[in-house]
């Protein structure tokens, strides 16, 4: 690929995230104006027919590393792997 073919693929796929960016903001809006309604009516399921929405609440039990780190730094050193990866960014 030359490099003027890159540098289009480059606009062309700014273009994209941009549009992502835009249909995410979107999404999250329209989201929200749902959620809104239903803790309105105070539901946490909201059958429409075709289609059920629910909007509920989820415990859940996460495992705090900082905490772990401060308090076993000895273990949690012992058990830390290096993992190598690959970024893609355009600047």
């Amino acid at each position: 690929m030359r490099n003027a073919d890159i540098r289009q693929t480059v606009t062309e796929l700014q273009e994209l995230y941009a549009q992502a960016d835009q249909l995410k903001a979107m999404i999250v809006e329209r989201e929200a104006l749902i959620k809104e309604e239903m803790e309105a009516r105070e539901t946490e399921e909201l059958n429409l027919g075709n289609v059920i929405i629910r909007f509920t609440s989820v415990l859940s039990n996460r495992f705090d590393t900082n905490a772990f780190k401060k308090l076993h730094q000895d273990l949690y050193n012992s058990f830390i792997k290096q993992v190598a990866s690959r970024r893609f960014s355009i600047a």
